[in-house]
């Protein structure tokens, strides 16, 4: 069998601004965004930022968990930790051959930005004050 990359998707909801959350939450919660988010990603590995994961408070049911953190004494039941994207996205590689997902937060998407094979964005007519943004994708 042929060794295949797994496609890396960043999948978010951000708004004109590019904001993406504020004081550790999201800013956008649409139901259909949600669903969207849920039927695509589970089955799949996700990769979160460590500030990000801690704000879902649990690893999401039915996709193997990846946290990224500096911090080499951080463990949480059900989840993988790793201190490098590169690492989370080799572990994720060994998880699936079809598709990995960066879920946030900010600066996990920027890192992950050069990997990154497709954009999987709700672009939302609104700009809600926020503290957390999606880097930059004009040369995406």
């Amino acid at each position: 069998m042929q060794n295949q990359k797994s496609k890396i998707v960043a999948i978010a909801a951000i708004g004109r601004n590019r904001g993406l959350g504020k004081d550790n939450n999201l800013i956008y919660k649409i139901p259909e965004d949600m669903k969207h988010f849920r039927d695509a990603t589970l089955g799949h590995p996700i990769i979160s930022g460590r500030k990000n994961f801690e704000s879902m408070g649990r690893a999401l049911p039915g996709r193997p968990t990846i946290v990224v953190t500096r911090d080499t004494s951080y463990a949480f039941e059900g989840v993988m930790v790793v201190h490098t994207i590169e690492d989370a996205i080799a572990k994720a590689q060994e998880l699936d051959q079809e598709k990995i997902f960066i879920i946030g937060g900010g600066e996990i998407y920027t890192v992950a930005l050069p990997y990154t094979d497709q954009l999987d964005l709700t672009l939302i007519d609104d700009d809600k004050p926020a503290d957390v943004f999606f880097p930059d994708y004009s040369e995406f």
